[in-house]
């Protein structure tokens, strides 16, 4: 079936004042985010080494901001079409801030799982409301291609900020200077907000329905749940009573969207090819690629040896890659077609992911450099256009529902890439040969190792480490197979759904 987006009328191409100072306003939100999810994993060897925590613990500090934010993600983006998209985005900046300081100050494992957890409320809120204010702030399309690749190369240089923000705190300061930095962001965001964000809603939003919000947290969270636990430790009856629970509750929730009068997500969005493929590519995409990018910092600093800082300046290839591709997406796909910019972005993105195979202890940056720029090009083209189309597929008011869809398919992504490409780099790592008398926690990870070779001598330390490094770098070139794999697929895939897609051109 084609799809062409129709042009906007005459009334929604007036071009409001001040709508690019409002932009800044929505990257400094996105900006927020990104830095958060980059700067927990460099903080957590430290996080560790202060609270304590047991292996599960550690597993739901680093789990659970995920899990809370994809189970509320639509529901918000609901709830912000309802009472306000401005109301709910600096309400959601105000929170995120002062979590951070409970995150920043967390005492016992338990305190900071509970702060991840409310950090998740709060950044499920954010990401809908600036994706669903710039549909409503940016009329020609045009323009909203370019606000689009904007708010896509904020986060991409989110990504490459926190590492290198997050390396220099860490390398001075205590851990939770990483979530301090969100305080002056946020401070900026709901000053300037409160001034020149315009308010937009739904006018005929209808009730927002609490059944619908609990089934859908519980059946997102109980899925990833049942996957992650599955890939770590095996199919046993609790990742199975999970999964069972998860799917009734999101069979029962598209049931009850299909029946309201007011749904909380309208189910019919999936009728159109381009809104449903623009989402299947962006969570195959993530799938792919995050497994990768999460033990892609523990191969520079714990295989190669760079500190914090010199790990996440080597990561920043990726970020100017996409922002760079995020700025000219738009263009480049009304030149050409949405399915070439989309499909190429990915295969791209597949190609660099099999050059990882490659990978030993010793490779060069170059090689490395060169494929993370690859990766964020790629990214940066595809994820743009995925977004445009998503934004422009659906009627203004129910802006806010459609981007939270694309954002739940992110973090969905994510959570599943991590099981399942994690999965591969852990097994493959467990069964590595190590000398007589290895601490067991040297299996489970190699942070643990590292840790382990401190308390052996010297030259037991030096082959345990050795086999150990062999065996992750191994797991993580398969991991890299398999995601150059899974991008490849949905390059094809993306081919075939956005077929005949076009993005407007606007006046």
């Amino acid at each position: 079936m084609t799809s062409t987006l129709q042009p906007a009328t005459t009334t929604e191409a007036v071009k409001r004042p001040g709508r690019w100072l409002a932009l800044s306003v929505l990257v400094l939100a996105v900006l927020l985010v990104a830095v958060d999810a980059t700067v927990l994993g460099l903080a957590t060897p430290y996080i560790s080494e202060d609270l304590e925590p047991t292996g599960t613990q550690l597993l739901w500090i680093g789990d659970v901001y995920s899990f809370v934010i994809a189970g509320l993600l639509v529901s918000m983006g609901s709830l912000g079409d309802r009472i306000g998209r401005k109301r709910i985005l600096l309400l959601g900046a105000t929170a995120f801030g002062a979590i951070s300081v409970l995150n920043a100050y967390a005492t016992t494992p338990e305190l900071m799982i509970l702060a991840r957890a409310l950090l998740g409320v709060a950044g499920a809120t954010l990401m809908p409301a600036t994706l669903a204010l710039i549909r409503n702030l940016f009329h020609d399309p045009r323009e909203r291609s370019l606000a689009v690749g904007i708010w896509g190369a904020t986060a991409s240089a989110g990504t490459a900020i926190g590492p290198i923000v997050g390396g220099f705190l860490l390398e001075h300061f205590w851990w939770g200077s990483v979530f301090l930095i969100n305080l002056p962001v946020m401070a900026v965001l709901v000053l300037v907000g409160i001034k020149s964000l315009p308010e937009s809603r739904d006018p005929n939003p209808g009730p927002w329905d609490m059944a619908s919000v609990a089934l859908s947290l519980v059946g997102v969270i109980a899925v990833v749940y049942a996957v992650k636990e599955a890939a770590a430790h095996g199919i046993g009856w609790e990742p199975v009573a999970a999964g069972v629970l998860g799917a009734a509750a999101l069979y029962t929730f598209v049931r009850r969207q299909l029946t309201l009068p007011s749904p909380l997500l309208n189910m019919r969005l999936f009728r159109n090819h381009g809104f449903s493929g623009a989402v299947l590519a962006d969570l195959l995409t993530i799938l792919g690629l995050s497994g990768l990018v999460f033990f892609l910092s523990q191969y520079l600093q714990l295989v190669q040896g760079r500190g914090p800082l010199e790990a996440g300046l080597a990561e920043l290839p990726a970020a100017v890659g996409a922002v760079a591709a995020g700025l000219v997406a738009g263009t480049v796909a009304r030149r050409y077609s949405v399915r070439a910019v989309v499909s190429g972005g990915l295969a791209a993105i597949g190609l660099a992911l099999a050059s990882l195979t490659l990978l030993d202890r010793s490779t060069g940056y170059p090689m490395l450099g060169a494929a993370l720029l690859v990766v964020g090009v790629g990214a940066g083209f595809s994820f743009t256009v995925t977004a445009d189309v998503i934004l422009s597929s659906v009627p203004k008011e129910q802006a806010g529902a459609a981007s939270a869809v694309s954002e739940t398919a992110y973090e969905l992504g994510a959570a599943l890439g991590i099981a399942v490409l994690g999965s591969i780099v852990t097994g493959v790592y467990r069964g590595f040969a190590a000398p007589v008398g290895t601490p067991e926690e040297a299996h489970e990870s190699l942070g643990g190792a590292v840790e382990a070779a401190r308390g052996m001598s010297p030259d037991g330390a030096q082959a345990m480490l050795t086999s150990a490094r062999e065996s992750f770098v191994e797991g993580l070139t398969i991991a890299a197979g398999a995601g150059a794999a899974v991008l490849l697929a949905t390059a094809l895939a993306a081919w075939f759904m956005l077929r005949g897609q076009r993005l407007d051109k606007g006046l």
